[in-house]
């Protein structure tokens, strides 16, 4: 239905995507510019941090597409509307996943995976038959772990009812962070998105993998692999979350 809305007005569609295009190409901006004045950002080159950007960004992309709505939970418990998702014979986290769907977020998509495409067509990778089932496996085991935070994100709204900040610090800080090398944070950072919330297996591990690189923590190498059982477990943690929030769902009464 809101695809369908979205595309009466094609014009409108357009333009709002190019604007989602422009805004996130920004940040590419910024990094370009900054290695006008440098040669290496801790140790990695323009195109190795286009490597970085354009796997968090897309990663982030799909999964803002899919669960991007769930961050407008709270204002659904708040005025009581929650409830008439729970009264449908459908799950309510595809109603919330599905509410006022944005296709122009396609935009955010497109620019990062052109920066993706210019990226490793850059870098020096050494190419086998397994390096593109290595490349897919990353971006949609990062989407997955980026919509488990969006999910946590929105199940922890049915208690503080206005989080969503609090969820975007996680996702497109998140997704910020990720586009700059380990190498420049301290230690104990890297350890805590890798250990407590595993950001680091959206694109860190597995991308320091595809560059020949050692991670900065000398972790054992078959974690580079690890992004899809990791985002398994998140999602299911996300899924036991969201099931224990509805539960403790309570209507305004309106």
């Amino acid at each position: 239905m809101w695809v369908r809305s979205t595309m009466t007005y094609r014009a409108s569609f357009v333009m709002m995507a190019a604007a989602s295009f422009v805004t996130s190409l920004l940040d590419f901006v910024a990094i370009t510019i900054m290695f006008s004045h440098i040669d290496a950002l801790g140790g990695f080159s323009l195109p190795e941090i286009a490597l970085l950007y354009g796997t968090s960004a897309t990663s982030l992309g799909l999964a803002d597409l899919l669960l991007g709505s769930a961050a407008r939970v709270g204002s659904r418990v708040r005025d009581g509307t929650m409830d008439t998702m729970l009264v449908r014979p459908v799950p309510a986290l595809a109603q919330v996943a599905a509410d006022r769907f944005a296709l122009r977020r396609l935009g955010r998509i497109t620019q990062s995976a052109l920066v993706l495409g210019w990226a490793l067509t850059r870098v020096d990778i050494h190419w086998s038959p397994w390096t593109p089932l290595a490349l897919a496996a990353m971006l949609l085991s990062g989407a997955a772990i980026f919509g488990a935070v969006i999910v946590l994100g929105g199940a922890f709204q049915f208690w503080a009812q206005d989080a969503a900040e609090v969820q975007n610090a996680f996702t497109y800080g998140g997704a910020t962070l990720l586009e700059y090398p380990p190498t420049i944070f301290a230690k104990d950072l890297v350890r805590g998105v890798t250990f407590v919330i595993p950001l680091a297996f959206v694109n860190w591990l597995p991308a320091l993998r595809l560059l020949g690189r050692d991670d900065p923590l000398r972790l054992p190498g078959w974690l580079d692999f690890a992004g899809p059982a990791v985002a398994a477990a998140c999602c299911a943690v996300a899924g036991l979350a969201w099931r224990t929030g509805l539960r403790a769902y309570r209507s305004t009464g309106s």
